[in-house]
């Protein structure tokens, strides 16, 4: 299992403490590589995180390697199958990752939305900032890392 890392000034990975159960978060999906679990300040009507287990910072740090496609594969198709059970009706769903210096815990994490937005305002959180960043949209960055 991931060691908890120390983030500068911020002390253990919180997200790393989820992926050991070592916090009162409920876990909506685990195995041995990734967790899922509800984001605590929702931005949709469902919005799900998942983490990998071991401790990887942001999507700055994924290369272009068999290992890091099939993970970032595995927490997409993850995600996707949460949201299809819990969230059947919604029209629309996104799928992605904040880039630095826009994300918020270093620890990489998938963004897992049932759209609509709530409150609205929320979406342009999850838009790309084009060269300068912003949010990735999941099947992008399977892209950007395919070996």
């Amino acid at each position: 299992m991931a060691e908890a890392v120390a983030v500068a000034g911020a002390g253990p990975c919180v997200f790393c403490q989820i992926a050991r159960s070592s916090t009162s978060t409920q876990l909506l999906h685990s195995d041995e590589k990734v967790v899922a679990f509800q984001d605590i300040n929702p931005s949709a009507f469902k919005h799900y995180l998942v983490i990998p287990v071991e401790h990887i910072s942001t999507v700055k740090d994924l290369q272009r390697r068999m290992e890091d496609y099939q993970l970032v594969s595995h927490m997409l198709d993850v995600g996707q199958t949460l949201l299809r059970r819990d969230a059947p009706d919604s029209k629309q769903y996104r799928f992605g990752f904040h880039q630095p210096p826009l994300n918020s815990v270093n620890h990489l994490h998938l963004h897992c939305l049932a759209l609509p937005f709530k409150p609205g305002w929320k979406c342009i959180k999850y838009t790309s900032l084009g060269p300068f960043g912003g949010f990735i949209k999941a099947e992008k960055l399977l892209q950007k890392i395919k070996p």
